[in-house]
Formats: C-alpha cells, sequence, structure tokens
C-alpha cells in the first residue's frame, strides 16, 4: 500500500470513527531534519500552524478529507489555527503533540481497587502542561473500539477528539488544550457492541441540571473551610453515648421558592433558612436523601448516576461544600444517602458503557433489580469497588460530610432478595449470601475508620444478618449503626390499632426491647412510611381529630424515650395531613392552626429533653440503661420504663394509650421524694387537655413494680409523663 493510500485509508476510518491509535497517526513525528505534523479537522477550509508568539510556521495541506499535513523544520511548540466555513477561527494546542499523561501508579491502583481519590486524578481534571491551560480526560472502558471526548468546544463531533488507550488499566486519556472549568462535555464511546453512545462522565464532579445530561468540567475543589472545631470533635457526637437526633430532608420539597413550580431551594438560601430551623428544633445532625446527581426527580435521588457531582439542582459543588461548612459552625451534622446498590439504565449513564456489561453484571438474576428495573454493581470486580469506595471517600473527605446511610443494604447482602426460587444464582458455597458485598461492605467500612476519624456509617437494614454494626475485626459488617426496621414496624403497627383492640396485641411494643442490645440501632421514621399510599404519620393514627393528635405526640414521645438515636422525616414535625409528595413543598401554612403548631413545640421540647438528660442517649447499646417498671398490664394499655445515665440517674417514661384518663395509678420509682413532670404530652401547649398531676408527685415508702418508693399518678389520655427526680434536677 502507499503512503497516500495509507493516509487516505486513515483518514477515511478518522471520518468513520475507527481509528484505534490516533496518536500513530496525528500530532507531530519527528524524521531526519524535520518534523510531521498531521492534524484531523473535518469541515476545516483552511488549517495553519503558527508559533506560540503568532508567527506563521506553515499552512497545512489537506492531504485526504479532513487530514491536514505540513513539515516545519524546528522543534518549537506550535498552534494550529482553524478557519470554519461562515469566517469562525479558532486557535488551539495540538492535543496529539503531549504524551502519556496518567502515571502508571494511578492506573495500577485503579485496577486493584485501591484508588480512593480517583475522582482527583481522572475523569476531567483541568490541568497545565508545558505551560498550556487545558483540561486532562480520562475513561475507563476497557472493551471499547474507540472513545473521544466530545463538547460545544468540537460541536459534539466524536471525530475531532478520539483519545488514547492505556492497555495495561483500560483507561483512555487525552489533553484538550484551552479548555477549563465549565466546559460541557461527554465521552463518545464506540463499543464492542458496534454501537456509538455519548456517555456522561462517570467520575464528573459538576453535571448540567437534568433534563441536561452532560458532564461539567469542574475546578478543583479548594474550598475555604471553617470548621476545624467541629471536625476535631464529631467523633465525640457520634459515639454510642452521644445523643444523635436526625432531620431527615429531601432537599427538593423542604422548602420551595415563592412561585418557584418545580425548582428547589439552592445551597446558599437551604444554608439560610433550613440550617437555623433544624437549630431551633433541636435536631443534633440533617440526613439528605440522596444528592449525587440523578436524572429522574421522582425517585427522589435513589437512582443515581454520578456519584461524585451534587445535583446541579441545588447549585455548585462548592455552593454544598458552604451548606456543609455552615451546618458545622452551627453544630449540626450532615449526613447523606448513599446508593451503592443498584443505577438506573439510562442510555447515557454506566448501562453497558463499554458496549459490555463493565458496572453491572451480565447475567440478570445477578444484575438486575427487579423490584426497581434498575441495575446491580458487579462488586466483585476491583475496578467497580473501588470506583463506589473513592465515592465514599469524596464524599467524606472532599465535603466534610460526617455519615453515609447506605441505601438498601438487604438487597446487597442476599442474592435471592425479592427473587423466586430460579431467579437467583447461589454463591460459590452454594448459599444465597452474597459473599462479594459482604467484602465490599467491610472494606467500605475498614476504610472510612481509618482515612476518616469521627465520620460514621449507617445501614438500611430490614433483616436478621448478625453484627451489621459490630466491628470488622469482630467478623460484623462494621457499620457504626443500623435502622431498626423492626421497631419501626410494630410499634407503626400498634399506634395504628385502635385503642379498644390494643390490650391484646400489648407486645408489639415491648417486643422490640428484646433485640434492642443485638445492634447499636437508630429509630427511624423516614420518607418510606409517609409516601405511596400510607399516608401521613398523623393519618396512621386512629379516631377523630383530637384522638389523632394526641396518638401521635404519645407516639414521638415513645419514639425518643425508647433506647436508640433518633430520626424523623421533613413534615412529620408539622403533623402533616396528607402524606409527602416530593413535586410540592412540605405545607408550611399549617403553623398557623395550634394543633399542628403545638406538635412542632412538642418535638422541640422532646429534643431538648434527649440531648439534656444524659439518661435518655449515654447507655443506648449498654442493658443496665432501661428497666420496665410496667411492662404487662396490657388492660389498661399502660406502659412504664426508667432510664438511666452513665451516674445512676434515671428518667421514668410512662404511656397511657387508651383515650380515657386513669386516676391513682400506683407506679414502683426508685427514688423517694419528689418527682417532677419533665414533660406531659397531654399538655394544653402541646394541644392537649392538661390533664396530669399539676406538674409533680410524691413518691412514698410503698414499695412496687420491684422499686422501693411509688406515687400515685394521672395518666393523662393517650398520653405520655416523663418523670425527673428532684434530688437528679432542680
Amino acid at each position: 500500500m502507499s503512503a497516500h493510500d495509507h493516509l487516505f485509508g486513515a483518514a477515511a476510518a478518522m471520518l468513520e470513527g475507527r481509528l484505534d491509535d490516533p496518536f500513530a497517526l496525528l500530532g507531530p513525528h519527528k524524521g531526519d531534519g524535520a518534523t510531521l505534523i498531521r492534524s484531523f479537522q473535518p469541515g476545516a477550509e483552511r488549517v495553519t500552524l503558527l508559533s506560540r508568539a503568532g508567527k506563521e510556521l506553515a499552512p497545512m495541506e489537506e492531504v485526504a478529507h479532513g487530514l491536514f499535513s505540513a513539515e516545519i523544520k524546528s522543534d518549537e511548540p506550535y498552534v494550529l489555527r482553524v478557519e470554519w466555513p461562515g469566517g469562525a477561527v479558532q486557535e488551539t494546542e495540538d492535543p496529539y503533540a503531549y504524551g502519556v499523561l496518567l502515571s502508571d501508579f494511578d492506573l495500577h491502583l485503579f485496577s486493584e481497587g485501591r484508588h480512593f481519590e480517583m475522582a482527583s486524578v481522572f475523569g476531567a481534571q483541568p490541568a497545565e502542561i508545558d505551560g498550556v491551560a487545558g483540561t486532562i480526560f480520562s475513561v475507563w472502558a476497557p472493551n471499547a473500539r474507540r472513545v473521544s471526548v466530545v463538547g460545544e468546544f468540537n460541536s459534539w463531533d466524536g471525530r475531532r477528539h478520539p483519545m488514547r488507550l492505556r492497555h495495561s488499566a483500560g483507561m483512555w486519556e487525552l489533553f484538550v488544550p484551552r479548555i477549563g472549568p465549565g466546559a460541557v462535555y461527554k465521552f463518545e464511546v464506540a463499543g464492542a457492541d458496534g454501537a456509538i453512545v455519548q456517555k456522561a462522565d462517570p467520575l464528573a464532579r459538576q453535571t448540567e441540571r437534568p433534563p441536561g445530561t452532560a458532564s461539567i468540567v469542574a475546578p478543583r475543589p479548594e474550598f475555604s473551610w471553617n470548621d476545624s472545631e467541629w471536625m476535631e470533635e464529631r467523633g465525640k457526637r457520634h459515639a454510642p453515648d452521644a445523643p444523635i437526633s436526625v432531620y431527615e430532608v429531601h432537599a427538593g420539597s423542604w422548602m420551595k421558592p415563592e412561585g418557584g413550580g418545580d425548582v428547589a431551594l439552592g445551597w446558599r438560601a437551604l444554608a439560610d433558612k433550613l440550617i437555623p430551623y433544624v437549630a431551633e428544633m433541636g435536631f443534633t445532625h440533617v440526613e439528605l436523601l440522596p444528592i449525587m446527581e440523578h436524572p429522574f426527580g421522582g425517585s427522589w435521588g435513589y437512582q443515581p448516576l454520578s456519584q461524585f457531582a451534587p445535583s446541579a439542582r441545588f447549585g455548585t459543588p462548592e455552593g454544598f461544600a458552604i451548606f456543609v461548612d455552615k451546618c458545622h459552625r452551627a453544630g449540626i451534622g450532615v449526613i447523606l444517602d448513599w446508593v451503592p446498590a443498584h443505577f438506573p439504565t439510562d442510555a447515557h449513564g454506566l448501562a453497558q458503557f463499554d458496549g459490555t456489561h463493565l458496572y453491572e453484571h451480565s447475567d440478570p438474576r445477578e444484575g438486575f433489580h427487579q423490584d426497581w428495573n434498575t441495575l446491580i454493581y458487579n462488586l466483585g470486580r476491583n475496578e467497580v469497588s473501588g470506583f463506589l469506595l473513592a465515592s465514599a471517600m469524596w464524599w467524606l473527605e472532599t465535603f466534610h460530610v460526617d455519615g453515609l446511610r447506605v441505601d438498601a443494604v438487604a438487597s446487597m447482602l442476599y442474592r435471592d432478595y425479592s427473587r423466586k426460587a430460579g431467579e437467583w444464582v447461589p454463591n460459590v458455597h452454594g448459599g444465597r449470601e452474597n459473599l462479594e458485598s459482604v467484602g465490599f461492605l467491610k472494606h467500605l467500612n475498614s476504610i472510612v475508620g481509618e482515612r476518616c476519624p469521627g465520620a460514621m456509617t449507617i445501614a438500611e437494614e430490614s433483616t436478621a444478618w448478625p453484627g451489621v454494626s459490630a466491628p470488622v475485626s469482630q467478623g460484623g459488617l462494621g457499620f457504626d449503626y443500623k435502622w431498626n426496621m423492626g421497631w419501626m414496624h410494630d410499634t407503626l403497627q400498634y399506634f395504628e390499632r385502635d385503642p379498644m383492640y390494643r390490650k391484646w396485641h400489648h407486645g408489639e411494643l415491648t417486643f422490640p426491647m428484646v433485640y434492642a442490645y443485638s445492634e447499636k440501632y437508630v429509630l427511624p421514621i423516614s420518607h418510606d412510611e409517609v409516601v405511596h399510599g400510607k399516608g401521613s404519620l398523623l393519618d396512621k393514627m386512629p379516631g377523630d381529630r383530637w384522638r389523632k393528635f394526641a396518638n401521635l405526640r404519645a407516639y414521638l414521645a415513645f419514639m425518643w424515650m425508647h433506647p436508640g438515636k433518633k430520626l424523623l422525616f421533613m413534615g412529620c414535625e408539622l403533623g402533616m395531613d396528607t402524606e409527602w409528595n416530593h413535586d410540592q413543598s412540605i405545607p408550611w401554612d399549617l403553623l398557623e392552626k395550634h394543633e399542628h403548631a403545638a406538635v412542632q413545640v412538642l418535638l422541640r421540647d422532646l429534643n431538648a429533653l434527649y440531648v439534656t438528660e444524659g439518661a435518655l442517649h449515654q447507655r443506648d447499646s449498654d442493658p443496665a440503661g432501661f428497666q420496665w417498671l410496667v411492662g404487662d398490664d396490657a388492660e389498661n394499655s399502660v406502659f412504664a420504663f426508667m432510664r438511666r445515665g452513665v451516674d445512676g440517674s434515671p428518667i421514668v417514661a410512662i404511656f397511657n394509650l387508651t383515650p380515657q384518663a386513669i386516676g391513682d395509678y400506683r407506679l414502683g420509682l426508685p427514688l423517694g421524694g419528689r418527682w417532677h413532670e419533665a414533660l406531659n404530652s397531654d399538655a394544653e401547649q402541646f394541644g392537649g387537655s392538661n390533664a396530669g398531676n399539676g406538674g409533680s408527685v410524691r413518691a412514698d415508702g410503698e414499695p412496687c413494680h420491684g422499686q422501693q418508693h411509688s406515687a400515685f399518678l394521672t395518666l393523662p389520655p393517650l398520653g405520655a409523663l416523663i418523670l425527673r427526680h428532684e434530688g437528679v434536677h432542680a
């Protein structure tokens, strides 16, 4: 084949987007005494080589369709001047004049799944090479025939910027000069299956606002943090003996701008409005439903495609960092819901990324999630598990996030999760446990413990898998806390019953204490309990309107007095009449009605009591911190228990879950003397009937309920009494 025929064939391959090694054809090629330079500019009218000072070095000849060539005698750096039809002129350095970009060390770590800082190395990284500013693009696509960077800078033409393949890791790379932060881009992938698809960058640190699907070159994160005191102390705030009261928030619907329609508050507005509210209500943490970029808003973030990019719905990555910083300065921790279990099938996302099942399993019995019509990460592949571990580190280290609540852990642990016989593949031992996921979760928690002092991980896990919150060194999964889904189910089931029938289901409130210390628990009343036809928390309660509110107040008091950290979804503190709708703001106008505003006041007071009284949080994981006083009075639907702090100071909680007040109820108490009502959920200020004991009772020396002292109490209807001994607190 002649040289001309070779060039013609290469140009044809470039035009068709199938040239596998663009650097072999394009860029500078040194010869005897001269440098041959080729550039592929399909559709250009004229291409000229200039010096960096702007001096013309040589015109380039179009030697084949779109392929321009010229020789120069010197080795000096050059610039391409490209003239397009209509008079547009573009000047840029040649992307194909640069050598290899990614280090073998970084590629090796990536291949082994140990590159926990990959978002700072791969994807789109602004850089300066030989004095030229631009962006280093890279993407993992080992089975692709060709990968190109496309964007507005090349009219989304995949023929213009094909990339170099680093075969050792399956990573493609290219330095594109004069492209910097703010540039919109994708990767055009000619897959192993022959299809050509434009994909968003899996490692994008910034994205277009949906419905846009492109990635954006983000500046390097150089935020100015002012939270050093918080970061140094946060480990104490997350310990098992600390008060943790979490306000769960869907950022897009907590509050809408005036006349905003589907527009959400941005990070700065949320900082101005949400943070003071959370602080005033006495919550210690805010937990955000997934903020990682997701194409479908109706997934509430639980179908993310950009595991490193805060959603553009709320602003820039810098805006999110400012939000976290302000939370910390207000004494509020930030927890993110994080989804390593599955991802959506959108064409611009991870599905069949290089024409093969790269991120997902190839067998649908392992790789397709029937419940959510999503794909399941192949965690047995180093690069995939490393990708997700790097995502976790990105949020915890780069954005100072205090914790990750890991979504759908149960679906990860079991290969037969939500599958019938024949629809799942056993593990290598023939069992149903997903050994790859178990290994991943243990690795995740170990790495978080090593790299992120004071950060915590929380599992949404609904089965009896043992040791979810036990240390990895003891055979556990290593989470700090586990959502207590059993407590949520049993207690809601009890409170939803008409009080007439509760005496036959007394054990639904007492049974959770049987396993209360098997894990370190968070008691969750989350978004899942108030959507999809489940009704609001208030709506679940039986009876007329007064009884609904009384039941709700009693339930919240029971939750806050019970062992376990607390989580409450936004709007529940308002006594919402309707279930949550992600397209609408929670109904703040309810606060104009006393019965709703009173629930908010109760929640604020419960948080204040919970945080200040060591008995209510210090021994959440210690059976010695809890004692039933009355656990068997099913006939009256009365429950009473005592909580003790590390200094032995007691708090006594009594609940009458019938709609009739009960007078002269003798209750055993550990100390004689006066006991004050620290809280009465039936108080008028909370919307109740004000039945009670005038603020205090005196215990005499009559033994009762296994205690040496006792007192007669009036138990308010559908009410909770919280008693504090005056000898401990004035």
